[in-house]
């Protein structure tokens, strides 16, 4: 493949995130005002609860089974270690730079999650698609690059809604806690945060200047303290879209699921089509979402110049070069397999751009929504050449 095919393969894409965030952005002006900040929030939840979790059901749903699966192991692994990684340079990007509390959230979040999904998912088979494509012939390069992308889409949801996600919140809520009305409160009572946290129960005073608890009662509120911890806990850790993910997993797998919701002769196949239909609204809807933070960011914004280049870096430079090693690493003790594609996208995973779901977090969280804007912003303009460099270097790695 050419450079210049390259070029064209990867800057379409990107092209298309940046002309539709740029109508999300026009959207929400006072003059126009049909994407203001209430509506955003109000599409921040539709995304979070049931776009994302329908697009993972669907896509994982058709493309996995448990034969590629089990052949496609590392990729997880590889998924996680860019997280990893990439979370522990923007721990090192805030202290270098000092960047303010609020913002330190969305800094690690973008430096953490790339956009696993929505670019491999265009860009993979469209690289299959080129006639003069590296990786083997056009039909079985194209189906096993719709299974590398969704897998890779997957486990990177479960990734940022879970580990990403979690970082996020808690930056938000350390910096919540810093006023000192919040602090007054956490120190008068249990926080209702903690998944250990102690529910009281009814006592009474035997006279001897002892409380008692009811046996039938500490019993009872034992349960459902137990119930609600976990469900408090489980809420923590798997967002809509990571169970979204693991619920296509086990669809696609298990086959007797798979033969009664997937394919054209499948009796309850209307399910599966159902979700695909609300889960393809998904990518242009945040997109704009990003257009109207974006305005946001741009009236007033406290994020510092070296904090956005300080992360343009970490996620066009650093993570693309690390991944290298990473791969070729898993490469020389045999754990990637002989097809080139496959290795391909394990190093394509490391040059993406952070994912727009970061934006999402930050919106509901309420915590630094218009710099993480513009930090997206910024590397997605910047992907088309990136992307397209570093394309060009892997498949000359791998082929």
């Amino acid at each position: 493949m050419g450079f210049l095919d390259l070029l064209v393969v990867a800057l379409m894409p990107v092209l298309k995130v940046l002309l539709v965030t740029a109508v999300g952005l026009f959207l929400s002006i006072e003059k126009i005002n049909l994407l203001g900040h209430e509506a955003a929030n109000y599409l921040n939840n539709i995304v979070f609860y049931l776009f994302s979790p329908a697009l993972l059901v669907s896509n994982l749903a058709q493309t996995i089974t448990y034969k590629s699966l089990v052949t496609l192991w590392f990729m997880p692994l590889n998924v996680l270690l860019t997280s990893l990684i990439g979370s522990a340079l923007g721990w090192i990007l805030i202290k270098i730079t000092k960047t303010p509390k609020h913002l330190q959230g969305a800094v690690i979040g973008c430096c953490s999650a790339g956009n696993l999904g929505n670019l491999l998912l265009i860009v993979i088979p469209a690289v299959c698609e080129e006639s003069n494509s590296p990786f083997s012939n056009i039909s079985t390069c194209s189906t096993n690059a719709k299974a590398y992308a969704s897998l890779s889409m997957a486990i990177g949801s479960i990734c940022a809604w879970s580990y990403t996600y979690s970082l996020v919140r808690v930056y938000a809520i350390t910096n919540t806690e810093q006023s000192s009305i919040l602090s007054s409160e956490a120190a008068s009572e249990p926080s209702s945060d903690s998944c250990t946290e102690l529910l009281l129960t009814p006592s009474y005073n035997d006279g001897s200047g002892n409380l008692k608890v009811p046996l039938a009662n500490l019993q009872e509120m034992t349960k459902i303290s137990l119930m609600e911890q976990i469900v408090r806990c489980l809420k923590k850790v798997f967002a809509p879209s990571a169970i979204g993910a693991i619920a296509g997993l086990i669809i696609g797998v298990v086959s007797p699921l798979r033969k009664v919701l997937i394919g054209n002769n499948a009796p309850l196949r209307v399910l599966d089509s159902s979700a695909a239909l609300i889960g393809q609204a998904e990518i242009p809807v945040i997109t704009l979402i990003m257009g109207a933070n974006l305005l946001q960011g741009l009236k007033r914004s406290e994020m510092d110049i070296p904090a956005i280049l300080g992360v343009v870096a970490v996620r066009n430079i650093c993570l693309p070069l690390l991944g290298i090693g990473v791969v070729k690493a898993a490469d020389h003790f045999g754990m990637v397999g002989s097809d080139s594609l496959y290795r391909f996208v394990l190093m394509f995973q490391y040059a993406v751009p952070p994912a727009i779901n970061v934006g999402t977090m930050a919106q509901l969280f309420q915590s630094g929504q218009g710099e993480t804007s513009i930090i997206l912003f910024w590397t997605y303009a910047l992907a088309s050449i990136s992307l397209t460099l570093w394309s060009t270097l892997f498949m000359s790695l791998v082929t």
